[in-house]
């Protein structure tokens, strides 16, 4: 209901600009007994919207209605039934514009004080020119004022978004406490995160990644131009155990490409998080790096680099990491990488380089553990920005044994579900092997996927309800009693101008990096956080470095579980907490990665600790 009411009001407010613009340059019953109606109807959208959150509707009641409410009055006692005096018709087309701009171009997010003051500035002052210049005005030279206002507006505004050629981390500026202790800031630093390095010693498990350009053939035949691990997509699964001290040598052999790795989901030192511009500078052609970590958590993560990652990460630049528990894994225990090739017959959706049904043989009683990662965007259904990829697994009753590398709570078998997992997110699917197939499928391609065991595939069905982890298993008991921190965190949508490009970037709290909000912590503060997604889009968040716990979804609690990557869908409040317990800069941001490269970014900061690093067009560092 909210999201069609929402969308709804937004259509709907250009409809109002138009109908009020037409009634002030030809004023008539007609024309202004439909403005009047869709003021009406506008006010009963927002009413229908309430219901979901104040956070959700206070922009439209704050700003946005008052604005067009308070002309349409003037019009209905100064103006019916004889269609004078015109000035406040005109008001109203004033209002109605405003309208339009504060629902679907700006979207500004709380506190509103600036907002209003400007506004309604805007909305006097026109109505005070209109009421002494009535009928003075002549429409070809208003125009031409308002063309070379909007067209200076337009190029200014394009100009100002260009990103700087160097951005140094310590210069952010934007600092948010959460209500709580201000402390020095991050500027004014005793570490560097260059000292937050992983232990020193022996490796128990040593690696290279060597990044490659690779023309890679998928089963269906077509060919991708890939940037590769190792030459292969995805790259080699490292394999390593619980508590293992784990070294891996990154070598780049791209020609003109920087590269780091980032290891998604796996609580790292802050100087081994592989962000570039962030934690370190990215690798060079022919360099190298050598990153060093204790895997202290069991569970799937997956790794992949943070420079350029919307092209890279599409391209191939990505690869599994299973931290094995100390006890012996029985069964068939494998990854499956959920990926989106675009290949020399389009774009294939694939699981690994499998773009056609994949047969596996596994033998009856079996346990079997598929470890399904969501590495890409939804983009075959051309709703990359709406939905989250889904999955359906048929032939068997299975658990969600795990998400995001931490495992359930008393999970209980599920049978006939629709999967939905945002990008980055993993689910562990544990069953025993039964005598019959068993098929794991994207529902973006109905026809791929894998099966397991012999006979022919049973039937893909994507009418069935959808898996939700807020009602599943026992859940898990909180150990936040109070917090020290409290962040909340509007994400939203809208036009503007983004590195000197017209776009429809996601935003938060009406904000696109470098302008985004820098999150202040001291170690050992508990925090929690609130996100409300009142835009279009949904918005898989991704904080490195920690795991939350969830704690409500929509104002109602839940079986918590815990996250790494939480999918947020438009018109959802979601309040998570986590304990800053690993100091340093965190980049906190949309896995959507097309978000992310249009600014949805922002950080997580320790007091005292700064990042010398930085990027920029005049550096080699993009982190997206």
């Amino acid at each position: 209901m909210w999201e069609l009411a929402t969308n709804f009001t937004e259509v709907l407010g250009a409809v109002l600009a138009l109908l009020w613009g037409l009634a002030a340059r030809w004023p008539g019953r007609v024309l202004v007994g439909l403005g009047l109606f869709a003021v009406v109807i506008q006010v009963g959208l927002v009413g229908l919207t309430w219901p979901t959150g104040w956070d959700f509707v206070s922009n439209r009641v704050v700003l946005a209605l008052p604005l067009m409410l308070a002309p349409s009055i003037a019009v209905v006692v100064l103006c019916l039934p004889r269609m004078e005096p015109r000035w406040p018709i005109q008001a109203a087309a004033v209002g109605a514009l405003l309208d339009f701009y504060v629902v679907f171009v700006d979207r500004p997010a709380p506190p509103y004080t600036v907002n209003v003051i400007v506004l309604w500035a805007i909305l006097l002052g026109a109505t005070g020119l209109l009421w002494w210049r009535q009928g003075r005005i002549r429409t070809l030279p208003v125009l031409a004022v308002v063309v070379v206002v909007l067209g200076g507006a337009v190029f200014y505004l394009q100009r100002a978004s260009v990103l700087p050629d160097r951005l140094d981390m310590a210069s952010m500026t934007n600092l948010d406490w959460g209500g709580g202790p201000v402390g020095m800031g991050h500027d004014h630093a005793m570490r560097s995160v260059t000292d937050l390095v992983g232990p020193v010693g022996r490796a128990d498990a040593a690696f290279t990644l060597v990044a490659q350009e690779k023309r890679i053939t998928l089963s269906s035949g077509a060919t991708v131009d890939a940037w590769t691990f190792n030459g292969q997509v995805p790259g080699p699964e490292l394999r390593v155990h619980q508590g293992d001290l784990v070294q891996v040598t990154l070598v780049n052999q791209l020609k003109n490409e920087g590269v780091t790795v980032h290891w998604h989901g796996l609580d790292v030192p802050n100087a081994e998080d592989g962000v570039a511009g962030v934690t370190q500078d990215a690798v060079r052609p022919g360099g190298t790096y050598v990153y060093r970590f204790r895997a202290t958590q069991a569970g799937s993560f997956w790794y992949h680099t943070h420079q350029d990652s919307y092209q890279a990460v599409d391209r191939g630049l990505f690869g599994p990491l299973t931290v094995l528990p100390p006890e012996e894994v029985k069964g068939l225990d494998i990854p499956v990488m959920a990926h989106e090739w675009t290949t020399s017959q389009g774009v294939r959706t694939a699981f690994g380089t499998s773009d056609t049904l994949r047969r596996v043989a596994v033998a009856p009683g079996t346990p079997v553990r598929l470890r399904l990662v969501n590495t890409s965007d939804n983009t075959v259904w051309g709703e990359a920005d709406k939905d989250p990829r889904t999955f359906v697994l048929t032939g068997t009753p299975f658990t969600v044994a795990a998400i995001d590398g931490t495992d359930l709570a008393g999970p209980t078998p599920l049978t006939d579900v629709r999967l939905p997992m945002g990008v980055g997110g993993r689910y562990d699917l544990t069953f025993t092997m039964p005598d019959h197939p068993v098929r794991l499928t994207d529902l973006a391609d109905p026809g791929g996927g894998l099966l397991l065991g012999d006979g022919p595939a049973p039937a893909v069905r994507s009418d069935l309800p959808d898996f939700d982890p807020a009602g599943y298993g026992a859940g898990v008991p909180s150990p936040f009693k109070a917090f020290d921190r409290r962040f909340k965190l509007i994400l939203d949508d809208g036009p503007a101008f983004y590195d000197g490009s017209l776009s429809f970037p996601s935003t938060i709290n009406n904000l696109l990096f470098p302008d985004t909000p820098m999150l202040m912590v001291k170690e050992g503060d508990a925090v929690e956080t609130t996100f409300v997604n009142r835009g279009h889009n949904d918005h898989p968040m991704h904080l490195h470095g920690h795991h939350a716990l969830v704690l409500s979804r929509n104002g109602e609690p839940v079986q918590s579980w815990w996250t790494d990557s939480l999918e947020i869908l438009p018109g959802q409040t979601y309040t998570i907490a986590f304990r800053a317990d690993n100091p340093g800069v965190w980049m906190d941001h949309c896995h959507n990665l097309k978000h992310a490269f249009q600014g949805m970014v922002m950080h997580l900061a320790y007091e005292g600790v700064h990042s010398p690093f930085q990027m920029g067009h005049q550096t080699i560092n993009r982190p997206e």
